[in-house]
């Protein structure tokens, strides 16, 4: 959907995604059922209440106000540029239709990701070692050079290093963000988020535009980095790292978790050791990504003799 949005559907899409208590299934139900925005401001709690068949108890529903949110949305998606497309929509990544809590619409700015090509999320520590920035911007760099996009978070860290190698490898990355698209956090990442538009890559949320980055908005859009991703992989995560949310929905999503070999032994990443003691995926570069997907079989196959190797060399029969 680009460009500027006016008909009646688009405009109850938007008012839905300020209805922040609402869960994605939900407003994806009503936006079905209701069928434009005088429907919705003209609907009480009760009303929902009764349509999605879960009792709504929140105070912060404000159906007058709606409208006046939404021609606000309207103008600053037509300011920053930011496109709008819905569950139904042809471009919605398909990806994200199989996860347990799916979004019923993304905001964008750019190109969204080519539905064709598997994706990694590469995610980490905001305070990586010297290490691990050398490694996510190598690891970035590598994906970029052989056609894999790169999804991340756009936080300060490991996720500004993948992004940032993701484009001087010439490759696509896109960045998710936790709050709406005519603003950007962290506020220092904002040439950096220039320049992955201007290569040709994509900034997206499920937030309207206007939404702050509040706290829990964090771990949701975690989920969205996972699940536009065939894989994740933790490059330097310390045990409470906001990155261990993400590994956690990509296995609730079906999707591969790595972790990078190099880094296992730095101080910053104990999150990510324990990741590969409970059976992580090990990653030296953008070709075992390449190989892990063309023949999974094969490559368990052969981390698994590796790891009975040392038995026979210990003298076992």
């Amino acid at each position: 959907m680009d460009g500027v949005l006016h008909s009646s559907r688009e405009k109850l899409y938007i008012a839905l995604s300020y209805c922040s208590f609402l869960k994605g299934h939900e407003r994806l139900l009503l936006a079905r059922t209701l069928g434009d925005i005088q429907t919705l401001t003209g609907s009480s709690l009760d009303d929902l209440s009764r349509l999605i068949q879960r009792k709504l108890t929140t105070r912060v529903y404000n159906p007058q106000k709606l409208p006046e949110l939404v021609e606000k949305a309207l103008k600053l998606m037509q300011l920053c540029r930011i496109n709008m497309v819905f569950y139904d929509d042809p471009d919605f990544p398909p990806l994200l239709k199989e996860i347990p809590d799916i979004p019923f619409l993304l905001y964008y700015r750019g190109i969204l990701p080519d539905a064709d090509k598997a994706a990694v999320a590469m995610v980490g520590t905001r305070r990586p070692s010297g290490n691990g920035m050398k490694t996510a911007l190598q690891l970035g760099t590598e994906c970029g050079h052989v056609g894999i996009p790169v999804i991340s978070g756009l936080a300060r860290g490991i996720d500004s290093f993948a992004h940032r190698g993701a484009v001087e490898g010439g490759g696509f990355t896109a960045a998710v963000l936790a709050c709406g698209l005519d603003q950007l956090y962290p506020k220092s990442n904002a040439r950096l988020a220039g320049h992955i538009l201007e290569k040709g890559g994509c900034v997206i949320s499920e937030y309207a535009p206007g939404e702050p980055p509040l706290a829990y908005r964090f771990p949701q859009r975690n989920r969205l980095i996972s699940g536009l991703s065939r894989a994740t992989v933790v490059v330097e995560a310390p045990a409470k790292s906001g990155a261990l949310i993400t590994a956690d929905f990509a296995l609730e999503q079906g999707r591969d978790v790595c972790v990078c070999t190099a880094l296992l032994d730095s101080i910053q990443n104990s999150g990510g050791k324990k990741l590969a003691e409970d059976g992580a995926i090990p990653v030296q570069c953008a070709g075992d990504l390449l190989r892990e997907w063309t023949h999974p079989v094969l490559q368990y196959s052969q981390r698994e003799q590796k790891r009975q190797l040392p038995l026979f060399e210990e003298g076992a029969p």
